[in-house]
């Protein structure tokens, strides 16, 4: 079943979300590339952020948008974004390596999910193309982090940070054209409601 009309109007109400994850995700990007040397710890602790914040946003989504559409992939993406946060957190004396796993699943797993949900949306909706694109920038970055896991901590914080902008680019872009969509459709509803011509 196609995701429905209301279901991206729903969406696109939650516009801000997905802006907030993705000024998140540029934020923590230009701060691990200006500032490499702010250690492990820190951007532990700032990944974890993002990646809390970003599953708290698809829970919120996911809760105004239940039972319409594709609801469940965004609860899915949410509780793996707070469970990946919160193991980084919570398992702090992890070992450099066991922490790159952590975000390297997380980042494929949300990428995956993000994909999915850009081709359910392909037919309703333009701007799909920006949810897509940061799928395929997370499954690029976590597969590289797989690949390459012992490039050195430094070549891997410069990768994620440059990864991160593009992420958080293409998440802003979206929630920036969902934000038009919202604009739109109250525009329309006020002009039906005082019998106005659209």
């Amino acid at each position: 079943m196609d995701i429905s009309f209301v279901a991206v109007l729903v969406l696109a109400r939650l516009w801000w979300t997905y802006v907030l994850r993705g000024i998140l995700g540029i934020a923590f990007g230009v701060i691990v590339i200006l500032f490499p040397s702010i250690g492990l710890a820190a951007v532990v602790a700032l990944f974890a952020t993002w990646a809390i914040v970003g599953g708290v946003s698809s829970l919120i989504g996911a809760w105004r948008n239940r039972g319409k559409g594709e609801w469940w992939v965004e609860v899915l993406e949410g509780l793996v974004g707070i469970i990946a946060g919160i193991l980084a957190v919570l398992l702090p004396g992890l070992a450099a390596m066991g922490i790159l796993f952590v975000i390297a699943g997380w980042a494929i797993i949300t990428g995956l999910l993000q994909i999915w949900m850009a081709i359910r949306l392909r037919e309703r909706i333009r701007g799909e193309l920006w949810l897509g694109l940061s799928g395929v920038v997370a499954i690029v970055f976590g597969i590289l982090l797989v690949i390459f896991p012992g490039t050195g901590i430094l070549s891997v914080l410069l990768m994620a940070g440059l990864l991160a902008i593009l992420f958080g680019g293409a998440m802003t872009m979206l929630g920036l054209r969902l934000r038009r969509i919202h604009t739109q459709a109250v525009r329309q509803n006020e002009y039906a409601e005082r019998g106005l011509p659209q």
